[in-house]
């Protein structure tokens, strides 16, 4: 006489058969269970391989630019993104450039507008074949008139005004503005700024910021001819600088501070040379950038709702805290 089972070996033996079944079918690709690769869309493989340009107003050789580019070049390796970069100062030029990322049918183009004007009609180009863009590092005041779907950056007159703010506090009396490039809207915002809340003097400079020497040589003669310049504000890191050099060349007694860091401007801030930079963070800036546009392709997200900036500035730099971001400097990434 067989005897069956007691239910409990019953019920494992039934769950044993199950579990062998279920292997087989897995192993050999059953299709009704489906894989992972199937159906599964892991986080930003819509995004994968799509092509940004970014686009900026930045000569070259200049380091700031550098920055800018490695932060957009830190978020294109994270998520997949064919990154090209291209800048030229000339407006009509940068112009010329967005026309051809364009053509070259881009998936989102990253932009600054220092001289908005000449970027409606390309950006106006970019929308009707579709392609997103973005602004970033100039153009705050001009970003959604041009037509942006958003802006990263430093809100330059607010930056302005807290430089004119600290300049009371250091009680200076007259500052030299020192501005490297003509017509650019955010330069021209930054000087603007500081006029406003700075109680003393405020006089605009013009240099040419392509000649480092006459900028130092125009700094240098300016300061000769009116001793009663106590500060020299400068726009760059580089002509940061320059106005050190300026002063020891005409044996003034003027401070210097500037908008901007890089790894040398840390290190003249430590020595004392200069009293305090701006940092409005471009690799900061270049990489949300372009990060951007990589979430609004696969997520539909837009920083600020599309109707605010998004500020990565300013902050003061001076001697107290410069360690603290040092050896990011050293790094390039500040």
């Amino acid at each position: 006489m067989n005897t069956p089972p007691p239910p409990h070996a019953s019920g494992r033996l039934a769950r044993l058969a199950a579990l062998a079944s279920a292997v087989c079918l897995l192993v050999s690709g059953c299709s009704f269970l489906g894989t992972a690769g199937d159906d599964a869309d892991p986080a930003g493989a819509s995004g994968a391989g799509m092509k940004v340009a970014l686009i900026t107003h930045g000569g070259k050789g200049d380091a700031f630019w550098d920055l800018v580019r490695r932060g957009a070049e830190a978020a294109a390796a994270k998520d997949g993104i064919d990154l090209t970069y291209a800048g030229d100062a000339d407006p009509l030029a940068q112009a010329d450039l967005v026309r051809d990322a364009v053509r070259d049918k881009v998936d989102g183009i990253a932009v600054t507008l220092a001289k908005p004007a000449a970027m409606r009609g390309p950006v106006a180009r970019a929308k009707a074949a579709g392609i997103p863009v973005v602004g970033l590092n100039s153009g705050i005041d001009a970003w959604r008139p041009t037509g942006l779907l958003e802006y990263f950056g430093q809100d330059e007159s607010v930056a302005g005004r807290a430089v004119g703010d600290k300049l009371d506090g250091l009680r200076a009396r007259h500052a030299l503005c020192v501005v490297h490039e003509r017509g650019n809207v955010a330069l021209e915002a930054r000087c603007a700024g500081v006029r406003k809340t700075f109680r003393g003097d405020t006089d605009n400079l013009y240099v040419d910021g392509s000649d480092m020497n006459a900028v130092t040589a125009t700094i240098a003669s300016r300061l000769r001819q009116d001793s009663s310049i106590d500060e020299v504000v400068t726009l760059g890191a580089q002509y940061g600088l320059s106005a050190v050099e300026a002063v020891r060349q005409a044996g003034s007694r003027a401070k210097v501070a500037t908008f901007d860091l890089d790894k040398d401007v840390v290190q003249a801030v430590r020595r004392g040379q200069v009293q305090f930079a701006v940092d409005q963070q471009p690799y900061l800036q270049g990489y949300l950038a372009v990060d951007a546009l990589w979430l609004y392709r696969t997520n539909g997200n837009i920083s600020g709702g599309g109707v605010s900036p998004v500020l990565t500035g300013p902050a003061f730099v001076t001697r107290s805290n410069v360690s603290a971001v040092a050896r990011f400097a050293a790094a390039g990434t500040r």
